[in-house]
């Protein structure tokens, strides 16, 4: 299906963006159908992210997960990061539980348990693939030169580092460990040279993250 489309002069920036693009669109849809909206359209937009993943898969070749040590240690080390930096820096305003099933819906309602199961299925499996293919793949080397495919991914800029980083860690609102989350990542692919080990660092931030969202009932993160 994508194939009529790999003559075009910019597809190797489209397999790279619309995905990420659709998700972001969908993010922001989220908050405009309710509460209980949130959750389904977050379904769908796991749904349709899985999808253009899949369908994108053999034109991303760096889109592969990689294992190693560094990236177990950079994932738990976000993870503390993430959790141990909370009401330690400024926000940008108040949080709320915005994505909490067991409150809409109530704490033994078996549809909650399935959106907090969708939910961190989600943010482990399908948006790292997506926030590292277009952050630390796509962005930072389009940033170093237009022809970006011609750069490989070891490569180091400080510029390129520099707004990459800021820009993933404005996005979200715990914007100061989204800036040093950034940087580890984005180290871990120069010192690897490959996106995978990122990836993979990425899901394991993430699991732990929905885990302990769920564990001590700190919604607010989500």
């Amino acid at each position: 299906m994508i194939a009529k489309f790999q003559s075009l002069p910019y597809f190797p920036y489209l397999v790279r963006i619309v995905p990420f693009a659709v998700f972001v669109a969908l993010t922001l849809a989220q908050g405009q159908f309710g509460e209980t909206g949130a959750y389904w359209i977050y379904t769908l937009k796991t749904l349709v992210g899985a999808w253009l993943v899949w369908v994108v898969r053999a034109h991303v070749k760096e889109m592969r997960w990689n294992i190693s040590w560094e990236s177990v240690v950079a994932g738990v080390a976000v993870f503390l990061i993430w959790v141990g930096l909370d009401g330690l820096y400024p926000m940008f305003g108040e949080r709320a539980d915005t994505f909490n099933p067991l409150k809409s819906y109530g704490a033994g309602a078996a549809i909650a348990w399935i959106f907090i199961a969708v939910r961190i299925l989600g943010s482990s499996l399908l948006v790292p693939v997506l926030e590292e293919v277009f952050y630390r793949s796509f962005l930072y080397r389009c940033l170093i030169k237009s022809d970006f495919l011609g750069i490989p991914l070891k490569s180091f800029n400080w510029a390129a580092f520099l707004i990459v980083c800021a820009g993933f860690g404005l996005s979200h609102y715990e914007w100061l460990p989204g800036i040093l989350c950034a940087m580890i990542y984005q180290g871990l692919v120069i010192r690897k040279g490959r996106l995978g080990d990122a990836i993979t660092a990425h899901a394991i931030t993430n699991f732990l993250l929905g885990l302990w969202v769920v564990s001590q009932s700190a919604y607010r993160f989500w």
